[in-house]
């Protein structure tokens, strides 16, 4: 038996590159049996990189990594309003894209990628600090500052360090399925699937009593998505009004609470077509959408594709 092709990845290290940021990728897309990525840690040119926060890197590689790789990950990195990489980097970065490659920075990572052009009209995120900088230093990026990674197709950006590890959930999602992030996630001690925006985490002038509560709420539903799930419902658990409840649900989310909670049951449902013989029909059932005539509807709508196609792709032992 032929042994599966490892898919490859590097991660381009930076002056001043984050410690955070730089080992996230490096530890997700690791080889082992689990986890098929051969990564490389490579920098503008082999040797020693000086790093943020008092540390430095020891890279094996130089920008022909980028040329070898299939992913391309920009950890963030210091002072990134202020310097910009080398052209030679910003060339390698474009280079790769326009053959083929998919190029993901977490956090200011992205003003790497924006200042090699490969921004220009797209949605875009980065740590919500220097949202404002990315915007106005490259007007023609599309600055998103309540989420918490942005899928444009070829090119994915995060905001702060740790929703890295939400992009490279992300990511391995797409690559090998829900029961693999998962396994993941549970390997870093990581939500498999965080429900929150970045707006969560900005500093507010004002406390708000109502994010624990909220985020209570979020969990509960989890746990009931086979059964009716209403804003009203919702927003009983919550003790708020459903007015109340559906404002500050999008504040801390990006999401309105009924694509939230449609989200989550598409993913309770990936995992049973992954992981379980059961049809279509049932998992409908199991995951709150009634009819296997609704799950397709929805699946398609959201991810692209049907249940069965996506059982092809990704059930275990395929």
């Amino acid at each position: 038996m032929s042994a599966t092709p490892l898919r490859r990845v590097a991660v381009l290290v930076l002056d001043g590159a984050k410690p955070l940021d730089v080992g996230i990728p490096a530890q997700v897309f690791s080889t082992r049996a689990s986890m098929p990525y051969q990564v490389r840690v490579c920098g503008a040119a082999p040797g020693l990189v000086a790093g943020g926060d008092g540390l430095s890197y020891h890279v094996a590689h130089g920008l022909e990594a980028l040329a070898w790789a299939e992913l391309v990950l920009v950890p963030g990195y210091r002072f990134p309003d202020r310097d910009t990489p080398p052209q030679s980097v910003m060339d390698a970065l474009a280079a790769a894209h326009d053959r083929g490659a998919r190029l993901a920075a977490i956090s200011t990572g992205a003003f790497a990628l924006a200042a090699a052009g490969l921004l220009d009209g797209r949605r875009a995120t980065t740590h919500w600090h220097y949202t404002r900088a990315l915007a106005e230093k490259y007007p023609r990026v599309l600055v998103d500052e309540n989420v918490l990674f942005v899928d444009a197709g070829s090119v994915l950006t995060s905001a702060g360090a740790a929703s890295g590890i939400d992009l490279c959930l992300h990511i391995l999602r797409g690559d090998l399925g829900v029961a693999a992030s998962n396994h993941t996630a549970r390997r870093l001690v990581a939500a498999p699937y965080r429900s929150g925006g970045q707006a969560q985490y900005v500093p507010r002038s004002v406390p708000e009593p109502l994010g624990e509560r909220f985020a209570v709420t979020r969990e509960w539903a989890l746990h009931r998505l086979g059964e009716p799930l209403t804003l009203e419902i919702l927003a009983r658990h919550a003790a708020v009004s459903p007015r109340t409840f559906s404002r500050r649900f999008v504040e801390d989310t990006g999401y309105t609470p009924m694509q939230w909670v449609m989200r989550a049951r598409l993913d309770v449902a990936r995992e049973l077509l992954e992981r379980s013989e059961r049809g279509v029909e049932q998992i409908a059932v199991d995951v709150g959408l009634g009819t296997g005539t609704n799950l397709r509807l929805h699946f398609q709508r959201i991810l692209g594709t049907t249940p069965s196609e996506y059982r092809r792709t990704f059930a275990r032992g395929e």
